[in-house]
């Protein structure tokens, strides 16, 4: 089964298309933590325990991993919400050339790398720098609109053709998608854009970032981040982060977070 048809059963299932972005910045971990051998392994379980009931995926950041405590750390949130029945989607905007681009492919085998379910990929090289990822029965979401504030210093300019960077590289994804396993990074800050990548490619499932801290656009990211159903709408900050002045309470503050995001999402679904 592909990962959007697991993702579609897990959307099902919940109820919800929220994604939990795992991103545990260790200047803001609670104090109590700080004494587990895994910092960021000791939140982020405790964070899926309170959300698991509200996520339909988990979105880990690799930047918040990148040493060798925090790879142990990822690889035990991967498996620990794998046993929870929650696929996860690493958000590692990889994309390299030749047997650098195999390499980063990795890190959806469980063997070598940390079993994610799904990745995010930079589409700048071409096809042929996200094949390794593409060839795999793993998702791929590719960044066509992101939500950051430069998000258009780029992706809006105008080819020769009159198309925008960001409609072009949604065009060359739907062609890429011959395996079904494609789908498109989206921001709710850039609703237009959001509508208009909606109408190029009906068909591709979004991962809609910037709805929680960034304060993108609840509706739009509901009425054009899903394809028959299926997509996802991420928030990492205003979820894991709510409780930050509660301590020992920051999970439960999580996970009333997560609901309450849920919720709302669900008024427009």
């Amino acid at each position: 089964m592909g990962f959007f048809d697991r993702l579609a059963d897990r959307i099902d299932a919940t109820d919800s298309v929220l994604s939990v972005g795992l991103d545990p910045d260790l200047n803001r971990l609670p104090d109590h933590l700080h004494d587990h051998d895994l910092p960021r392994w000791a939140f982020n379980r405790r964070i899926i325990d309170a959300t698991h009931d509200h996520a339909a995926c988990y979105k880990p950041n690799a930047a918040f991993y990148e040493d060798p405590d925090g790879w142990r750390a990822l690889r035990e949130t991967v498996a620990y919400a794998h046993g929870k029945d929650v696929p996860v989607l690493l958000d590692a905007k990889r994309a390299d050339i030749g047997n650098t681009a195999r390499q980063y492919a990795t890190h959806l085998d469980a063997a070598g790398g940390t079993a994610a379910d799904a990745i995010t990929v930079n589409p700048y090289l071409g096809r042929d720098s996200i094949e390794p990822f593409l060839s795999q029965e793993a998702g791929v979401f590719v960044l066509c609109r992101t939500s950051n504030p430069g998000g258009g210093d780029l992706q809006d300019r105008e080819l020769a053709d009159g198309e925008c960077l960001y409609e072009r590289v949604a065009r060359l994804a739907d062609d890429w998608n011959e395996r079904g396993n494609v789908g498109l990074v989206v921001g709710a800050t850039a609703p237009e854009e959001l509508e208009a990548v909606r109408d190029l490619v009906p068909d591709l499932p979004f991962l809609v970032p910037g709805v929680g801290a960034q304060g993108g656009d609840v509706e739009a990211a509901i009425e054009y981040g899903l394809a028959d159903g299926v997509g996802l709408v991420n928030s990492s900050r205003g979820i894991i982060f709510a409780g930050e002045d509660r301590g020992e309470g920051f999970a439960r503050a999580a996970g009333e977070a997560a609901k309450r995001l849920k919720r709302r999402l669900n008024e427009y679904r």
